[in-house]
């Protein structure tokens, strides 16, 4: 059973700054950042357990490639995208994103 999937606003609004700053520093680039984005989603939908925990709610998902983990919370209904997180920068900042 495939569960609905949803980005927290703030998720959103990381993943379309870091596309646009790697399409800034090669044309091409933002595109294949978001392609491996699009890749890490779809394994999550078909594997949700399948990532490390982070903690027991949140698990966190490589993006190929990319210094990046997709951090999610699974629960029974759906798959709920908290962070775009940068591997190199502040651990835990998107803890209470819901």
């Amino acid at each position: 059973m495939r569960r609905d999937f949803s980005f927290h606003p703030m998720a959103q609004e990381e993943l379309n700054e870091v596309a646009a700053y790697y399409e800034a520093e090669s044309e091409g680039l933002g595109a294949a950042f978001l392609r491996e984005v699009e890749t890490a989603v779809r394994h999550v939908l078909d594997y949700p357990e399948s990532a490390p925990s982070v903690n027991r709610l949140v698990r966190k998902k490589l993006v190929r490639r990319f210094p990046y983990n997709l951090m999610y919370s699974v629960t029974p209904k759906d798959i709920r995208i908290l962070a775009i997180a940068s591997q190199k920068r502040r651990p835990f900042y998107w803890r209470g994103r819901k």
